[in-house]
């Protein structure tokens, strides 16, 4: 240190000076405030969404007065009772709340086979492939996704042409609900894969190995070892793929072409269409309910999954 001090002098009084700069704009008292300062801009976030919230909930409790287009100075629940006793309103809640829980079931049987082959291959190839199918969506928007199926699935597209030489009629593959499920499916079979595949890495092939060695085949191995060391990864993609399908706008929207639409599209059309931002609030804050009541009971049942990772056992 010496022979080096004496080697570079002017080097080391710079750092000398930069130590001390530092240590008097930033005193060491002050460090514990280091993890406060790096919460903050989560704590403003979630902020900025409260009273975003707050704000959508006084609009809810006011109704739109359709001579004038303005929004009402009393609060009153009719738009809480339109949102609870007009039959259209009903139907779309449980479309969307339906189609959530039949997309999140589909995504995962789909995600998992192809995130545990990500995983457990040996061929580096394979690997290399199945990343690069599984990220390059991501470099497609969603809307560019749906106008694709509509290429692929319309009435003159490539699947009805496909019939047709063999002498199949036309199908009608659009504008209906499973159409809706299967461009959901496709969207959330990543983000379902990417939540499973760090799960099913911190499985030890050995436990695999070793209940192969007991005597158990691939179905029983599966079943019993796989699948419950799986369990958080399953719970945080279930989680994540059922509140993307609970919230989605654009494939009810396009692939639906109107007649299959989802809570967010009644939203817009209240907000966007008929001017009703109060229906269009009170909406918005029956979806937020709807989603956070399912989340809270999947946590009941079956536990926080990844999202616990960081809590200690007692």
């Amino acid at each position: 240190m010496r022979a080096a001090r004496a080697a570079y002098p002017m080097t080391w009084r710079i750092m000398d000076a930069l130590e001390a700069f530092a240590a008097f704009v930033w005193p060491a008292s002050f460090k514990r405030a280091v993890p406060y300062l790096m919460l903050a801009p989560a704590i403003l976030l979630v902020g900025l969404l409260v009273l975003g919230l707050v704000q959508i909930t006084d609009t809810s409790l006011r109704t739109l007065d359709t001579s004038t287009f303005m929004m009402s100075q009393d609060y009153t629940l009719a738009n809480y009772h339109r949102a609870f006793t007009e039959p259209f309103f009903a139907t779309v809640a449980m479309r969307s709340l339906l189609g959530a829980l039949i997309v999140t079931v589909i995504t995962l049987a789909f995600a998992f086979p192809y995130a545990y082959v990500m995983v457990r291959t040996s061929s580096a190839g394979l690997r290399k492939f199945l990343l690069i199918a599984l990220f390059l969506p991501f470099f497609i928007g969603q809307v560019v996704r749906a106008y694709g199926w509509l290429i692929i699935l319309g009435n003159q597209g490539m699947v009805n042409e496909a019939l047709g030489l063999v002498g199949v009629e036309p199908m009608r593959l659009l504008y209906n609900y499973p159409a809706v499920l299967f461009g959901l499916v496709q969207y959330m079979l990543p983000f379902g894969v990417l939540m499973l595949a760090p799960a099913l890495t911190a499985i030890p092939e050995e436990f695999e190995a070793a209940a192969g060695s007991l005597g158990a085949n691939w179905v029983r191995t599966f079943i019993h070892v796989v699948l419950p060391l799986a369990r958080p990864g399953i719970i945080g993609a279930g989680i994540v793929v059922i509140t993307l399908s609970l919230t989605d706008f654009a494939m009810p929207a396009i692939l639906g072409g109107g007649s299959q639409d989802f809570i967010a599209n009644a939203i817009y059309d209240q907000f966007f269409r008929t001017s009703d931002q109060g229906l269009g609030g009170t909406l918005a804050l029956m979806l937020v309910a709807v989603g956070s009541l399912v989340v809270g009971l999947i946590f009941t049942l079956f536990g926080a999954g990844t999202l616990a990772m960081g809590r200690t056992r007692r």
